[in-house]
């Protein structure tokens, strides 16, 4: 299989070419650019480029899907129905639970809001699961960013959607390194805390101008930090690092 990536130098998000090999049909992932590299490899490798699934709306994730059906204006574009009308080129929709065979690849979405309402992942040959803002390397998605829903959703879709697949799964995520199902499951700190295997953290902090318990401070995929913090409500929240002041 082929899975050729672009990381976007100021987003850091990816864009991916995916196909069973040259001279068929592939399909991008997102299209948050830059696709130039990732149309040159469609062209050298003889790949036809099918289909643009787009795993959400945000701008990082579709900036240059003009440049992409430009070049391959037959290319459908598909993106969870909640979310179609936000962006412009959209041409279908992808519904949880469906799937599609490309080339000879098999792809099915997996319904993963949190981040955004029609947040999907997109589950290759069983092998390989491309998590848009859910799930990174080491970090998990925030769930205050446009269209977002709700922390419970979020560790919903990842510790009962995605950590469910099997551990040799490889993760592609929507920005920076991949990684694997079990590498997640036992060294990400959100993922240990919610497994009950580290302790949830105690002190008090400002989250966003609010007082707020700060259940964790960990790593982004931007070397930053998210933080999940509780309000005093006990409503849990996954914030960015740089939006709490502690002490």
């Amino acid at each position: 299989m082929i899975v050729e990536r672009s990381l976007h130098p100021d987003w850091l998000s990816n864009t991916y070419l995916v196909a069973a090999g040259p001279g068929g049909d592939g399909f991008l992932v997102d299209a948050g650019g830059p696709v130039r590299p990732l149309l040159e490899r469609a062209e050298r490798d003889g790949i036809n480029v099918t289909h643009v699934l787009l795993t959400h709306h945000h701008h990082d994730h579709v900036a240059e899907l003009a440049a992409v059906t430009t070049r391959f204006p037959d290319a459908e574009v598909l993106i969870h129905p909640q979310e179609r009308e936000l962006v412009d080129g959209a041409t279908g929709d992808l519904n949880p639970g469906d799937e599609l065979s490309i080339g000879g690849l098999g792809v099915r979405a997996l319904h993963t809001p949190g981040h955004t309402r029609g947040m999907l992942s997109l589950l290759v040959d069983g092998a390989e699961v491309f998590t848009g803002d859910t799930l990174f390397k080491n970090s998990v998605g925030g769930v205050r960013a446009p269209g977002h829903t709700t922390y419970e959703d979020l560790k919903r879709s990842i510790m009962d959607v995605l950590l469910e697949l099997p551990p040799e799964t490889t993760i592609r995520p929507g920005h920076t390194d991949p990684t694997t199902v079990a590498e997640e499951r036992e060294g990400n700190a959100f993922v240990r805390v919610w497994r009950g295997l580290d302790a949830e953290g105690s002190e008090q902090c400002t989250a966003m101008g609010e007082p707020a318990t700060l259940v964790l401070l960990g790593d982004d995929y931007d070397g930053g930090h998210k933080a999940w913090v509780r309000w005093p409500d006990g409503a849990d929240d996954i914030v960015p690092g740089s939006q709490v002041e502690r002490g």
